[in-house]
């Protein structure tokens, strides 16, 4: 048992490791939800600046200006919403001063870390408990992986490692979990379409391994490599050996889709799968999958917080069994507030186990 530090039963304290894309975006999905003081941010380790990282969380060009106030004070110290927030600048775990801050949870964001023994390191410094914002390299290098909104309850909230998988892992989980269950899935084609991230280049430049990654992120459409057929075996393991997964990168800031060719596992028309997703979004995935379909652009989705949005518009079947789904999913937004309604079930489910009995 790992007890809670927080200063009262009302109140989490976590930390952030690594304050990018996700790291910033987490942490403005708190103040968005009205959640900053239930679950409140102590501290941030982050290598840049501190004035770098008030301007950029004050400042975002894709999602706009923080919803707040955002200032500093003297002795490394974030203020957002009258709410101080200390800033470290340390390169390794070991190097940050974890327990002064005393956290009941660590929300890794920095992407860097993948193995158990790497994030063991969090652990031995004073973190009880490691949210990734990423995949563990395999299976076995966390406690759980969980998608918030599918599988959140199957995981002991005892775990010190949990993984909240991956923004495209997370948009397609609750369409394929769904479909399962109604339906039968015989096999799996999903084709993701994301937008640039920031391992590629601005203009060709050695920035990766992979030979495609060095070309110009805004001129071209780019193949990369991807685990996704991996991450969904890994929540699905009933689809083991029958889904197949590629991604391409495309010329855009944010919002990204996945195209999914599915094999059914019995006769089904388009109009019965887009009957099933409309009703889920208004009843046991609400707030995770949406439906619409009206004619969308990309932008119509940015800083949209479901984990998924189907496009009615474009579903289509090929025969009885073979249906083509189109999901949007803000990459950045829906992810990050996945993390967030995941960090809250943790954090509660174990406040609940240790609560004394009446």
């Amino acid at each position: 048992m790992f007890p809670f530090r927080s200063a009262s039963s009302s109140t989490f304290r976590i930390a952030v490791n690594g304050y990018g894309r996700i790291g910033r975006c987490f942490v403005r999905a708190i103040h968005e939800a009205g959640l900053a003081d239930r679950l409140r941010i102590v501290a941030i380790n982050e290598p840049a600046d501190l004035a770098s990282i008030a301007h950029l969380t004050r400042f975002d060009s894709t999602h706009g200006r923080f919803p707040g106030q955002v200032a500093l004070s003297d002795g490394d110290t974030l203020i957002l919403d009258g709410r101080p927030i200390a800033v470290t600048h340390a390169i390794t775990p070991e190097n940050t001063p974890w327990r002064t801050f005393s956290p009941d949870l660590l929300v890794e964001c920095s992407g860097r870390y993948v193995e158990r023994a790497q994030l063991q390191r969090f652990i031995d410094a004073g973190c009880p408990r490691l949210l990734l914002s990423n995949p563990g390299a395999h299976a076995h290098d966390v406690d759980a992986t969980v998608v918030h909104g599918v599988t959140h309850a199957r995981f002991d909230p005892q775990a010190r490692l949990v993984s909240a998988a991956s923004c495209t892992t997370n948009a397609v989980i609750p369409v394929l979990a769904l479909l399962q269950r109604e339906c039968g899935l015989e096999r799996v084609l999903l084709t993701t379409l994301h937008s640039a991230m920031n391992d590629q280049p601005l203009i060709d430049g050695y920035h990766h391994h992979e030979l495609a990654r060095t070309r110009s992120a805004m001129q071209s459409i780019i193949p990369v490599a991807t685990g996704l057929a991996r991450g969904v075996e890994r929540l699905l393991p009933e689809l083991t050996g029958r889904v197949e997964a590629k991604a391409i990168r495309v010329p855009t800031h944010n919002v990204s889709a996945i195209d999914m060719v599915l094999t059914m596992k019995e006769d089904i028309g388009a109009a019965r799968i887009d009957n099933l997703l409309r009703e889920a979004a208004h009843g046991p995935y609400a707030g995770i999958i949406d439906w619409s379909n009206a004619p969308h652009a990309s932008i119509d989705f940015n800083h949209d917080p479901h984990s998924a949005i189907v496009d009615g518009s474009q579903t289509r079947a090929c025969g009885p069994r073979v249906v083509n789904l189109f999901v949007w999913f803000d990459n950045e937004w829906g992810f990050a507030n996945r993390m967030v309604e995941l960090a809250r079930h943790w954090l509660e489910s174990v406040a609940g186990q240790e609560a004394p009995s009446t």
